[in-house]
């Protein structure tokens, strides 16, 4: 076991993209847990674009000079409570350090599914998946053939949009991505049946080549000229599924986008945007529905993996500048090796 713990604060806040110089590791001993509390060695921590929200001076931001926090699956290794056994593997929100004290009442212990990686609680089982899955079942209601648009598509939420979508018998499934490749990838091996690079011109004229008799149901991460863009192409009583405004975390100054607003009226269009944290209660629907097509290999796991908690800061950094595919998840070196040999827990 170390004898020192890492942890990762914010420095300052940013104006526009951040940078490794907004953040700091900070060296200590190892906390010492109190009575009725536990501490955790991290195993793998999970950083998403809300945190890059989560930077700025709002409320319930990140507080400079202090531990960051995020979404982390770890191992107890001391434990000062009955219920909490030393040992155990936990979710907690204690992330961006490599040792957590929690309490139980901070932890959620994850179902075990054979075949089933602890990865995939920080991905396509956890957060990421579950704004998908509300996202296209609450807020969309995707009625099956119904055609699709997804921004930001390979993401971890684009990603795993894209899959459900297909389960859930999605018609025509279109998106848009940062590359070539990665547009390429997302056709082969995702589902999608079109993906344009966005960078290769106007939003609205690409979306139009890709889907040219238009969409039902645009699932928006990105905000900016791809929701014009969408606006634009939804047919009569189109759904917009609001989940993020990724194009301008790191532009606060840019105009906020612009479309025919009468597109809302006469084509009877609904908007609506919504916060994962309050459908939680479909987190047992997620595992029914997602679990047996983990199992029986129709699903699959999209994943960016980077090894060690020393590169935390930039596996978020890359994430914000789209250089994964699928979710990002950090994973202690331990268990890279571990992962490598087949060994589970």
């Amino acid at each position: 076991m170390n004898e020192t713990a890492l942890t990762v604060h914010q420095t300052a806040r940013p104006h526009g993209f951040p940078t490794a110089g907004h953040f700091a590791f900070v060296e200590s001993a190892l906390p010492r847990p109190p009575a009725g509390s536990a501490l955790v060695h991290n195993l793998y921590w999970s950083v998403d674009p809300y945190h890059r929200e989560m930077m700025d001076d709002v409320p319930g931001g990140f507080a400079l000079g202090a531990p960051l926090e995020g979404r982390t699956i770890g191992r107890v290794i001391t434990s000062r409570t009955p219920h909490l056994a030393e040992g155990e593997i936990v979710f907690h929100r204690q992330g961006w350090r490599t040792h957590s004290v929690v309490t139980p009442e901070e932890i959620r212990r994850l179902p075990r599914f054979d075949g089933v990686p602890l990865t995939a609680y920080l991905g396509i089982l956890g957060g990421t998946g579950l704004t998908a899955y509300v996202g296209l079942t609450r807020i969309a209601r995707l009625r099956e053939g119904e055609d699709l648009f997804v921004s930001a598509a390979a993401g971890g939420v684009g990603t795993a949009t894209g899959r459900f979508a297909r389960l859930l018998g999605a018609g025509r499934l279109v998106g848009s991505a940062g590359s070539a490749a990665k547009a390429d990838h997302l056709v082969r091996e995702v589902g999608y049946d079109a993906v344009f690079d966005y960078h290769d011109g106007p939003a609205a004229d690409l979306l139009g080549k890709v889907a040219p008799d238009g969409i039902d149901v645009f699932v928006d991460n990105v905000g900016g000229e791809q929701l014009s863009a969408a606006v634009g192409a939804l047919r009569e009583f189109g759904r917009i599924v609001r989940i993020g405004t990724i194009s301008q975390y790191n532009t606060p100054a840019a105009p906020p986008p612009r479309f025919n607003h009468a597109d809302i009226v006469e084509k009877s269009l609904r908007m609506e945007g919504f916060l994962v944290s309050n459908h939680r209660d479909v987190q047992e629907e997620l595992y029914e529905f997602t679990v047996p097509h983990l199992q029986s290999g129709r699903l699959a796991l999209d994943e960016t993996v980077v090894d060690g908690f020393e590169g935390i800061v930039e596996a978020f950094l890359g994430m914000l500048r789209g250089e994964n595919t699928g979710k990002i998840i950090v994973r202690d070196r331990t268990e890279a090796l571990s992962d490598r040999s087949g060994q589970r827990f």
